[in-house]
């Protein structure tokens, strides 16, 4: 079959539109307002996939212009699967940006001339901000236009960044402001993006799509060490370091805001029709307070983002410390310092990050089969074997530095194996129009709890306990060693929260497809 002439299609080709809009000949309205020049009997297909009703034939055929055309394209992109691969690559770029000034810390550190607690300031900060902007942010996207919100912030936070990158040596308290403000654009897209996804989505396939899109929570820490080591090698200071992740961002808001659809909240899960009332803000934070399963899933992601804070922000520093005691290398007095570890801890933390999500995915799916509670108890069981590792890294790494990398290996993916799944829980149990407050509301828990605090308070214990042999090697490898193992003990406590959520699961599932 040919492709007709560019008109505005007459009923009786209806059922071939797939050809037709492939070839790009059909007239087309953004979402439901109808284009100027179609009349009412022609036939419409909407940029968020609604059909108008039967046409009737007309005599009369009216070219598309351009702008249809474009717009038709963008109607073929508008699929829910590319939505999600657009939002999943939008949070790479979130955690690339956070954990690029990790990748550079030490340059920081030997540029403004401060401590271990000032270095570890800048996320804590960070984290405040993000924490304390996204309830804020939840309640704007359980109300108001969803993609909107969250291209304004990726553009916002953008722009912050690219200017932090030209701040000079006397005014590390800018940086500091600098890393606040983009907390609060980074907070709006965390805080919404994944009530997108669930409203895609049901069930597995739901399950599939989020453990995509917290691949990025590793994947993006990865590649934010690693870019950010290369950047600042080729452009010889860690200034360039911080003008990557902007132009991505730039690219990832305008895709957001033309490509990815508004779905209607709870239409996945079949419930649109039943959900006549929104409740109020006090409404909403009362029923989560009641929900033990989201209460109890929070209290545990807030120990796994305790861990990831410090280790993201020290383990690099740490194992320098440690080829220095072991006389593989020599403490950096100049910028640029070496890049070897941010490289090699970035590389570790992207494959970890792919290898915990895809187990986690796939043994959620098989123990399912098995039990209904396979969720949190997962959680509970990675969670537990995450804190062995771990500790382990702090046995090994004077001796040898391989060895530590094998315990990093494994703690930090069965560790990442339990980001999909915790979302995926929040959704079973939480109805579709109070979803994006509960999301936001547990980042705020997560962090207020966890890596809001832990990168300044390992750096304190670290200052503390090497202040009387500042000058010792060995003595600094290990107060910052001391200060890291606070980090299997949170995480052992998560573990037992993902076990107190197994009991109470079914229970609030129940309610939740109930209301």
């Amino acid at each position: 079959m040919s492709c007709p002439e560019p008109s505005c299609l007459r009923s009786e080709i209806v059922q071939s539109f797939a050809l037709d809009l492939s070839c790009q000949k059909m007239c087309v309205e953004s979402d439901g307002c109808e284009i100027e020049g179609c009349s009412s009997s022609d036939e419409v297909h909407t940029l968020s996939g609604s059909m108008s009703p039967a046409l009737n034939s007309s005599p009369d055929l009216h070219p598309c212009n351009p702008g249809q055309k474009f717009r038709a394209a963008l109607l073929r992109c508008r699929s829910p699967f590319v939505a999600a691969g657009i939002l999943s690559f939008g949070n790479v770029l979130n955690y690339m940006d956070r954990y690029t000034v990790a990748g550079v810390l030490l340059d920081i550190q030997k540029h403004f001339e401060v401590g271990d607690s000032g270095a570890g300031l800048l996320q804590t900060v960070f984290i405040c901000s993000f924490m304390v902007a996204a309830p804020i942010f939840g309640y704007l996207g359980d109300r108001f236009n969803r993609k909107i919100i969250l291209s304004c912030g990726i553009f916002f936070w953008s722009f912050v960044t690219l200017l932090s990158s030209f701040i000079t040596k006397d005014y590390y308290w800018l940086l500091v402001l600098s890393r606040c403000l983009v907390g609060i654009g980074e907070s709006s897209y965390s805080s919404i993006s994944p009530t997108i996804i669930g409203d895609l989505f049901t069930n597995n396939k739901r399950t599939m799509m989020l453990s995509v899109f917290y691949l990025a929570i590793p994947l993006g820490s990865g590649l934010g060490y690693i870019l950010g080591s290369i950047a600042k090698d080729a452009g010889g200071h860690w200034y360039w370091a911080l003008r990557v992740s902007p132009m991505l961002g730039l690219i990832a808001g305008t895709l957001i805001l033309i490509v990815v659809p508004e779905p209607k909240r709870g239409i996945a899960d079949h419930i649109t029709g039943r959900i006549k009332t929104r409740t109020s803000w006090l409404c909403d934070m009362k029923a989560l307070a009641k929900n033990r399963s989201y209460v109890f899933s929070s209290l545990a992601s807030a120990a796994v983002s305790f861990a990831t804070g410090a280790f993201g922000i020290w383990i690099p520093q740490y194992l320098v410390r440690a080829q220095v005691v072991q006389k593989t290398a020599v403490s950096c007095t100049y910028q640029p310092c070496s890049s070897k570890d941010s490289l090699i801890f970035g590389a570790i933390t992207c494959v970890t990050g792919l290898l915990g999500v895809v187990i986690g995915a796939v043994t959620t799916r098989l123990c399912r089969q098995k039990t209904e509670r396979a969720d949190p108890l997962v959680c509970a069981v990675s969670m537990l074997g995450s804190a062995i590792f771990i500790c382990l890294i702090f046995v090994v790494a004077k001796k040898s530095i391989v060895g530590a990398y094998i315990c990093i290996f494994i703690g930090e993916t069965l560790l990442f194996l339990n980001w999909a799944i915790t979302a995926d829980i929040l959704m079973f149990v939480v109805i579709p129009t109070r979803r994006a407050t509960a999301v936001a509301f547990q980042g705020f828990t997560s962090h207020l709890l966890g890596d809001a605090g832990s990168p300044y308070l390992i750096g304190l214990i670290s200052d503390a306990l090497q202040e009387s042999y500042a000058t010792s090697s060995l003595w600094q490898f290990l107060s910052l060693g001391y200060a890291l193992m606070l980090c299997p003990f949170v995480i052992v406590l998560g573990g037992m929260f993902f076990l107190a959520t197994a009991l109470f699961f079914l229970d609030d599932r129940d309610k939740a497809e109930k209301q």
